[in-house]
C-alpha cells in the first residue's frame, strides 16, 4: 500500500485570524481562482439519516469520483477538508488550514495530504503536483494577505473574460442606470463588479451583502438589483431556504412558480415555506452578460455557511474539548443532517456542553470559559453543527422585498398564484384615513377635493417609501401599508404626522386642512393575491385597520404587541403617550394600545 504524501506551507500574514479567515476559508472561492472545474454533486441518504455525498469532475481526459467527507472547522482557528476517491488517480486527499496569532499577526499553516491509487497517482505526484499546487497556493495567499490588510476589495483575482458584445451590452445598460437617477458611482462599482467577480459571487447576488460589504445604504443596493433587472443586466430568482445549511434546493424565477416547501437533500430535511424566514429574493447576471456554469467550486466549506461558528464530526462515544471564544448571541445547536436541535440564548461565561444523542441535541452544564465541549453519546458518528442564528441578515426576504415601494412599484406582477397563500412571521401595518372627508367634498367640491386626495396620497407614499415601506393599497381616502421593520413603520406614522401641517400650508392654501387618523398593529398575518396584487390577511390585519378607526385624528394608534418591540421602545422614549384600551369588532377581549397625542405635541 502506496504511503500518502504530503507537503506543507507556511504563511506570515500582518492582520489577525478573523481578518485572515475569511478569505483562506471560503474554499469555494479559493478553488475558482485556482482555476479548478465545476462539479456535480450526487446525494444517497442512508438508513440513519445520514447524507453521503459523491462528486464527479474531470480534469483533461482524467475523471474523478469521490466521496466529500464533512468537513470539519472552528472559525479563526481552522479547518480539515477530506475526500475519498473511487475513481482518478488518488485515493484520499486531504486538505488543513490552522492560523495562529503571532504577535499582531497570523501565522498559517497550509497541508495537503495525498495517498496516491496505482501509477497514475505516483506519476501525478513525480510530475510536480505539489509543486504546481505550491505555485497556485502561494499566490493565493499573497492575494489573501492583501486583502485582509485592506489593499484589495475582493479576496482573489478570478479569471473572467468578458466578450466585446458583452462589454458592449453592459456599457448601455450602465448608460440606463445612471439615466434613471441612480448614483453614478454605486452604478459603476456595481458593474465593475458584474464583469470581474467570480461565478460564486455571481450565482446568488445578495443586494445586503453587497451594502454591509461596501458600506452603502441598503436601500440603495436593493433598488440598484432591481432596476437592474428592469433594464436587462440582472435576472431575479426566489430561492426556499433550508434552514441548516442556507441553500436554495428549490426555487422560480416567479413567485408563482414557488412551491410551498421543499426537501433539502443535503442535509435531509423538509422544511415550509414563511416570506419573512426562508424566502429569499437574488438576482445574477444576464445571461447576454455573464453566463454562469452549473455545479460547485467546493460543496462544503466554512464560508458557504459563515453562519456556523464550528462543525466538528465525532465518532461514537467520543468527548472533545476546543479552544474557542463565543461572543454572546443567540445559537442554534444541532446534527449536520436530520434531527433534533437545541436553541439558546447564551449572555456569556462558559458555554454549555454540546450533547448529541440519538435523538437529536441537548445543552449540558457550563463548559470552562474560552472552550466549547463536545459530546457524542449515540452508537452512530455525528457531525455536531453550532450555528449563529443571524444568519439571514444578508438575505433579501420576501416580506421585506415586496413590503417596499420600489419592488412594488417596478414588480407589480410578481404575485402568488390564485388560491396560494404564504406565511409571514411578522409584518407592520399601517392604516390610515382622511378625517371628515365627506364634508370636505361637499365643502369645496368633487375636483377640488380629490386633488387635495391626490396629493395627500403622494404625501403619504413618498414617507413610506423613505421608511422602507410600500403602499398595499388605496380604498376611497384611506391608504393601507407595510413595513418589514416595526420600527420603521412608527418612524414613518410619526414623521407623517409631523409633517402634516407642510402639507397643508402648500396644498391647502391655508384654506383647507387634511387631518390623518393612524393606526399601527404587528403581528403574523399570510400574503395572497387579490385583484392582481400582493395582499395581505388575517386577524393582523383587521387589527390595524380597527387600531385606525380609534385614532381621533392627528394622533398615532399603536397596538400594545407593536409597542412592546424592543426597537419600537427606542423610539418611543421621550414620546407622551397614554395606554387604552376599548373593544373592536370582531375581537372578543379589550384590545389595549398606546395613543400618541396630536402631531403639534410629538416630539422632534
Amino acid at each position: 500500500m502506496a504511503k500518502p504524501q504530503r507537503a506543507t506551507w507556511v504563511w506570515h500574514f500582518d492582520a489577525p485570524p478573523e481578518k485572515v479567515w475569511p478569505a483562506l476559508a471560503d474554499t469555494a472561492r479559493f478553488n475558482e481562482a485556482a482555476e479548478l472545474p465545476r462539479y456535480k454533486v450526487e446525494t444517497a441518504v442512508q438508513p440513519d439519516g445520514s447524507v453521503v455525498y459523491t462528486g464527479r469532475a474531470k480534469i483533461g481526459p482524467v475523471k474523478l469520483v469521490w466521496r466529500d467527507l464533512p468537513t470539519e472547522w472552528v472559525t479563526n482557528h481552522s479547518f480539515r477538508h477530506a475526500r475519498a476517491f473511487s475513481a482518478g488517480p488518488f485515493k484520499t486527499l486531504i486538505a488543513t488550514l490552522q492560523l495562529k496569532p503571532e504577535g499582531t499577526g497570523t501565522r498559517g499553516e497550509y497541508v495537503v495530504e495525498v495517498e496516491p491509487a496505482g501509477l497514475l497517482g505516483h506519476a501525478a505526484l513525480l510530475a510536480g503536483f505539489f509543486r504546481s499546487a505550491g505555485k497556485t497556493f502561494n499566490r493565493l495567499a499573497n492575494e489573501a494577505a492583501a486583502f485582509a490588510s485592506g489593499q484589495r476589495e475582493e479576496p482573489f483575482t478570478m479569471p473572467v473574460s468578458l466578450t466585446a458584445e458583452a462589454r458592449n451590452r453592459l456599457a448601455a445598460m450602465q448608460g440606463e442606470l445612471e439615466r434613471q437617477g441612480l448614483r453614478a458611482a454605486l452604478v459603476q462599482r456595481f458593474v465593475r463588479f458584474i464583469a470581474e467577480a467570480g461565478e460564486i459571487d455571481l450565482m446568488r447576488i445578495r443586494p445586503l451583502r453587497l451594502a454591509r460589504l461596501w458600506g452603502e445604504p441598503e436601500r440603495d443596493m436593493i433598488e440598484l438589483c432591481l432596476r437592474a433587472v428592469r433594464a436587462g443586466l440582472l435576472t431575479l430568482r426566489w430561492d426556499l431556504l433550508c434552514p441548516s445549511c442556507r441553500g436554495g434546493p428549490v426555487g422560480a424565477n416567479a413567485l408563482d412558480q414557488l412551491p410551498r416547501g421543499a426537501h433539502c437533500p443535503s442535509c435531509n430535511i423538509d422544511y415550509d415555506r414563511d416570506f419573512a424566514r426562508n424566502v429569499e429574493l437574488n438576482f445574477r447576471p444576464s445571461p447576454t452578460i455573464r453566463p454562469l456554469n452549473d455545479g460547485e467550486f467546493c460543496l462544503f466549506g466554512p464560508m458557504t455557511t459563515p453562519h456556523v461558528v464550528l462543525q466538528q464530526t465525532l465518532s461514537p462515544g467520543e468527548s472533545r474539548d476546543i479552544g474557542l471564544t463565543l461572543p454572546p448571541g443567540d445559537y442554534r445547536l444541532r446534527p449536520l443532517h436530520a434531527g433534533g436541535d437545541v436553541s439558546l440564548s447564551w449572555d456569556g461565561g462558559g458555554f454549555p456542553e454540546v450533547i448529541a444523542e440519538e435523538g437529536g441535541m441537548r445543552a449540558g452544564a457550563a463548559a470552562p470559559a474560552g472552550t466549547v465541549r463536545l459530546a457524542n453519546r449515540s452508537g452512530r458518528e455525528i457531525t455536531v453543527v453550532i450555528e449563529s442564528r443571524d444568519w439571514v441578515k444578508d438575505a433579501l426576504t420576501a416580506h421585506r422585498a415586496t413590503s417596499m415601494q420600489v419592488f412594488r412599484d417596478l414588480f407589480a406582477t410578481e404575485v402568488l398564484r390564485p388560491g396560494d397563500e404564504a406565511g409571514i412571521g411578522q409584518v407592520t401595518l399601517m392604516f390610515t384615513d382622511l378625517k371628515g372627508s365627506t364634508a370636505m367634498y361637499a365643502r369645496i367640491g368633487d375636483a377640488a377635493a380629490y386633488r387635495l386626495v391626490r396629493d395627500h396620497f403622494a404625501f403619504l407614499a413618498a414617507t413610506i417609501r423613505e421608511h422602507d415601506g410600500a403602499i398595499v393599497k388605496t380604498i376611497g381616502d384611506a391608504v393601507m401599508a407595510a413595513f418589514s421593520d416595526p420600527a420603521n413603520a412608527l418612524q414613518a406614522a410619526l414623521e407623517v404626522q409631523r409633517n402634516v401641517a407642510a402639507f397643508n400650508r402648500e396644498f391647502g392654501g391655508g384654506q383647507e386642512e387634511i387631518v390623518i387618523k393612524l393606526g399601527l398593529h404587528t403581528g403574523a398575518c399570510i400574503a395572497v393575491t387579490l385583484n392582481g396584487r400582493l395582499d395581505y390577511f388575517g386577524s393582523t390585519v383587521n387589527l390595524a385597520a380597527r387600531l385606525q378607526a380609534q385614532s381621533q385624528g392627528g394622533d398615532i394608534v399603536l397596538s400594545a404587541d407593536l409597542a412592546a418591540d424592543p426597537a419600537v421602545r427606542t423610539v418611543l422614549a421621550g414620546l407622551r403617550a397614554e395606554s387604552e384600551s376599548a373593544r373592536v369588532k370582531g375581537f372578543e377581549n379589550p384590545v389595549a394600545f398606546l395613543r400618541l397625542l396630536p402631531s403639534k405635541q410629538l416630539a422632534a
